[in-house]
């Protein structure tokens, strides 16, 4: 078990881009917690939606149900929950102390694909969430036990923290330049989530999306649709297959929701590569407001602290980027954000 444990360890720290990594660690934390179906998500660490998502069968026929449970139904053991929680861990049959008909999601999806218990697991890191993951057990299998709870508490750190990692190094030589950084995709949606219309900037777009992300090739990516079942409006920021970061966005058009998808501003990207190097939330402000080029005085007037205070945090920022001025960080940040090395 320990070798076992060591291996996923050492996985995520062997710089696998993130379907390869949810993939594979899902493949060998299996072999330490059975279960008959998984599923596995990246997610934008500032508004906890999906960036990425695999789903084993039978989970990826029920999308559009779990994505509805998620963002639009109360239910237990909700991933933005477990990410706030103490305890990023839960199962089902806990949360309603064995009375799985007590949740809407087991009632309406999960009980007739013949599932049973469910584990969620945040996956955090720095005080962020940068993943989640679900393992199923069918019907008639025993729920999860304590001991199979300690091993997911256990590696969960470490794949928040592979997964912060892939989300956010430089692409490799070989990445692809992708479709035009200058086009805007717009997609639309009718209320159940089925396409309405969609433009051919949205059709390059999509092909940049990562791997694994579209369940299948009529479908949009699970990113794309948990954005329009999510809160209207939102922007959620993938990073592409061509290392391009992307930004969609979704707004309200009547009946329809109006999907955008566009490069993303570096505006938009700041909070995300700032969580990336483990900045506290301070550190994070104070720094979002170097990068826009706002000088100590602005910083003391507009955050309201000393000039002690900015500095002790800068000095914190510079240490965790590995540079000594503010020119420094700002390069290290541009340089990020353009997708480069």
């Amino acid at each position: 078990m320990e070798r076992r444990l060591a291996d996923i360890e050492r996985r995520c720290r062997g710089g696998l881009d993130t379907i390869a990594l949810g993939t594979e660690i899902l493949d060998r934390l299996r072999r330490v917690v059975p279960a008959e179906a998984a599923f596995s998500a990246t997610v934008d660490p500032v508004t906890l939606l999906f960036t990425s998502a695999t789903a084993e069968d039978p989970l990826g026929a029920a999308t559009a149900q779990f994505l509805d449970n998620e963002f639009g139904r109360a239910d237990v053991n909700k991933f933005a929950g477990l990410a706030q929680a103490a305890d990023p861990v839960g199962s089902l049959d806990r949360a309603t102390e064995g009375n799985r008909a007590d949740s809407a999601r087991y009632r309406e999806i999960m009980a007739p694909l013949g599932l049973g218990d469910e584990l969620r697991a945040a996956l955090v890191t720095g005080h962020r969430c940068w993943g989640v993951l679900c393992l199923h057990r069918e019907a008639s299998s025993p729920g999860f036990t304590d001991t199979e709870f300690a091993l997911v508490r256990r590696i969960a750190p470490a794949l928040a923290a592979g997964l912060r990692t892939a989300m956010t190094a430089p692409p490799p030589s070989k990445a692809t330049t992708g479709p035009d950084p200058h086009g805007v995709g717009l997609i639309l949606l009718d209320s159940a989530l089925r396409t309405v219309s969609m433009s051919p900037e949205a059709e390059r777009w999509l092909t940049d999306f990562p791997d694994g992300d579209r369940q299948d090739a009529a479908l949009l990516p699970v990113s794309v649709l948990a954005a329009a079942a999510g809160p209207v409006p939102s922007t959620v920021r993938i990073r592409g297959r061509s290392g391009r970061w992307l930004a969609v966005h979704t707004v309200r058009l009547g009946p329809q929701i109006g999907v955008v998808v566009e490069p993303a501003r570096p505006s938009e990207l700041g909070a995300v590569l700032l969580s990336a190097h483990g900045l506290t939330d301070a550190q994070t402000r104070v720094a979002a407001l170097v990068i826009r080029g706002h000088s100590t005085r602005q910083l003391v007037d507009e955050l309201h602290i000393s000039a002690n205070t900015v500095q002790e945090h800068l000095t914190a920022v510079f240490d965790k980027f590995g540079v000594r001025s503010r020119r420094e960080l700002v390069a290290v940040m541009l340089a990020d954000m353009s997708g480069s090395a």
